[in-house]
């Protein structure tokens, strides 16, 4: 029996998807991964006390406010590393461009490993696909585990829709271009796990996503 779960978190005031992945096993502590802390840090630590989960890391698919309030309790909390695509430094790093300067928060958040398009990361026995996918931000990431037949999105591809283009770095030329050329290539049973609302499918979104519609 396959044991890769998935638990959705629903945070913050834009309603952002934090997930926490893991590994339902017999041990005390079970391996998992939270993907993009983006509020409310201790309802985040309190679910994977919950869960018995022990992190091994944190996966930011971009550096939008909504996406990392938590990020740094969640990694002093678990004394786990901060895993971002290198050209999402600047936006993380300055915020203005992250937008919790907006908020009042003034974040400055560092990655502690910084990783490239097409880099894989072993987590918690499984092999995890950076895919490097700008236009809602230049350095927006998705994470592909193709055995569990698994896409963590966050805000580049939605169900039936596309991230916003609008705020700092984004690009729309360059979602539709990751879109097409780096997603929808992908095997059409992919289960896809957005950064908001809910969770849809590569053979769902090649027909009735925004941009196919527009194609034809």
């Amino acid at each position: 029996m396959n044991d890769f779960r998935i638990d959705r978190c629903v945070l913050g005031v834009v309603s952002t998807n934090c997930y926490i992945v893991y590994r339902d096993t017999e041990e005390e502590l079970k391996p998992g991964v939270v993907i993009d802390p983006g509020d409310n840090a201790p309802f985040i630590l309190n679910r994977c006390r919950e869960l018995g989960v022990r992190p091994q890391a944190v996966l930011l698919t971009h550096g939008h406010f909504d996406h990392i309030l938590a990020a740094e309790d969640v990694r002093r909390t678990f004394h786990i590393p901060v895993m971002a695509s290198e050209e999402e430094m600047s936006l993380l790093e300055e915020p203005d461009m992250n937008l919790t300067g907006s908020f009042g928060d003034d974040l400055c958040l560092t990655a502690d490993r910084w990783l490239r398009d097409g880099e894989t990361l072993e987590l918690m026995g499984c092999r995890w696909k950076v895919i490097h996918t700008p236009g809602h931000t230049s350095g927006s990431v998705c994470y592909y585990i193709e055995d569990e037949k698994v896409l963590f999105s966050g805000d580049t591809l939605f169900c039936e829709s596309v991230g916003r283009t609008d705020l700092p770095t984004g690009s729309p030329a360059d979602i539709i271009d990751s879109v097409i050329r780096k997603l929808f290539v992908l095997p059409e049973e992919t289960r896809v796990y957005p950064g908001h609302d809910s969770a849809t499918a590569i053979g769902h979104e090649r027909q009735y996503n925004v941009i196919s519609r527009s194609r034809r």
